[in-house]
């Protein structure tokens, strides 16, 4: 990553190609897409990385011997402002290694960007249809349920039938009477678990649309109380809410819903411990769907409450739920979903070894500490960020997760972290993990 140099940075210096040894701190004053490497700053690993740093066509590099593990060898470097502009020679010759290894990471690039396009129109659609339902259950109920059980038809079919295929749900609406992308957030994760947990294509079904519909009695909660800080209510407000599970039934029941759809609209805040509500239901005493709906949807309103300020990344809210609330939730559900989405799931902001901030896109099951992130670099323009799969990088590690209000104002607008979390699922990643 290239890191832009600030009056203070004096300890800089220059050294030629053949001064490279392992240890030394490099920056690669070239475009990203000069040069095959993730970073244009890293600490030499090996040989092989000075080989390829040579063949670059670079006089000189830039070193930062304050982060670096060695010496240049050869002649004494020279310091930082002795030096001329660094220039690339002539164009390699075009079956150079290194010129195919810039192709082939442009290529990998290009579909996996090409693919996020493909996930994004989903999702718009997806939302455009539930915001229709929303608004039109109750005038017209039949064509509202078929439109919503093509939409969980077409889900099934990507998660069980076609794992190759990505599905993106992104919300980027906080609170207010847009409950769908709730809905959708929790669809796509209880879909998820399902396949998972080897559910039948039916059950999974029922599922989709009780996900989908868990917070239907919403609408006959009143504005005044939807709209006020969760924190802030008074016991008969907060009771008031409640009943949304009640109203919830009421409502699938005029329009016809299924009966299990129903039961998980009614038990979506039962605990299995005992401590949800409406009736305090514990264990086996949950619908099994409803449990699986019960998890998500904590999780879902962990990562982006009412009150966007008490918002837990997704890293601390698995956190929290393994740690403090395990008792509440199916067990081996939990365990699918934290594999599942990883320890640090789509949507966190991480610190990464070489002080490299990134978003993490997606996650690697098989390997849970080393998901796709897309890089900040300053020097990059945004609609070109680098997007680096970590199990490719082996000597780069994830140090922390940081909450987007930490940030640095340019680097919150590169990465456009969205006030509601991203959830970014990978059906082929996962595929290919149970294949292991």
């Amino acid at each position: 990553m290239n890191k832009p140099r600030s009056a203070e940075e004096t300890n800089e210096v220059f050294i030629a190609p053949e001064q490279l040894c392992v240890g030394l701190y490099v920056h690669i004053d070239l475009p990203w897409f000069s040069h095959p490497f993730s970073f244009s700053s890293f600490k030499i690993k090996s040989p092989d990385q000075i080989s390829t740093l040579r063949g670059l066509g670079v006089k000189q590099f830039r070193i930062d011997p304050a982060r670096s593990d060695a010496q240049p060898t050869g002649a004494k470097a020279a310091p930082a402002a002795t030096p001329g502009p660094i220039q690339q020679v002539s164009a390699p010759d075009p079956v150079n290694p290194l010129d195919e290894a810039r192709r082939e990471r442009s290529r990998q690039l290009q579909q996996r960007k090409e693919k996020q396009t493909q996930i994004e129109k989903s999702f718009l659609k997806a939302s455009s249809i539930m915001r229709n339902v929303n608004r039109s259950l109750l005038s017209s109920p039949r064509e509202c349920l078929q439109e919503v059980g093509a939409l969980v038809d077409q889900m099934v079919h990507a998660f069980l039938e076609e794992p190759e295929i990505t599905l993106h749900v992104m919300g980027d609406k906080a609170g207010g009477e847009e409950v769908y992308y709730h809905g959708l957030n929790t669809a796509v994760l209880a879909m998820m678990l399902a396949g998972d947990l080897g559910l039948a294509t039916e059950d999974t079904r029922l599922l989709g649309l009780g996900a989908l519909f868990h917070d239907i009695g919403l609408m006959d909660v009143p504005d005044k109380v939807l709209k006020k800080n969760p924190e802030e209510f008074n016991h008969a407000e907060r009771e008031l809410r409640k009943l949304h599970t009640d109203y919830g039934v009421r409502l699938a029941q005029k329009v016809g819903l299924p009966e299990t759809v129903q039961t998980i609209i009614a038990q979506h805040h039962e605990l299995a411990d005992g401590s949800g509500y409406p009736k305090g239901l514990k264990g086996d005493a949950i619908h099994p769907l409803a449990r699986i709906v019960s998890l998500v949807n904590h999780y879902d309103n962990l990562c982006n409450p009412g009150d966007l300020t008490r918002a837990l990344t997704p890293h601390e809210a698995l956190s929290m739920m393994f740690a403090q609330r395990r008792a509440k939730f199916e067990p081996r559900a939990l365990q699918l979903m934290i594999r599942s989405l990883g320890v640090y799931p789509p949507g966190s902001i991480v610190k990464l070894s070489n002080d490299a901030i990134a978003l993490v896109q997606s996650v690697n099951p098989a390997k849970p500490l080393r998901p796709w992130v897309l890089l900040y670099d300053a020097a990059v323009p945004k609609e070109e960020a680098l997007s680096i799969d970590l199990e490719q990088e082996p000597e780069l590690n994830i140090i922390k997760a940081i909450r987007p209000i930490q940030l640095p104002a340019a680097v919150y607008d590169y990465l456009s972290p969205r006030k509601r979390v991203t959830y970014y699922f990978d059906a082929d990643s996962v595929n290919g993990a149970k294949q292991q």
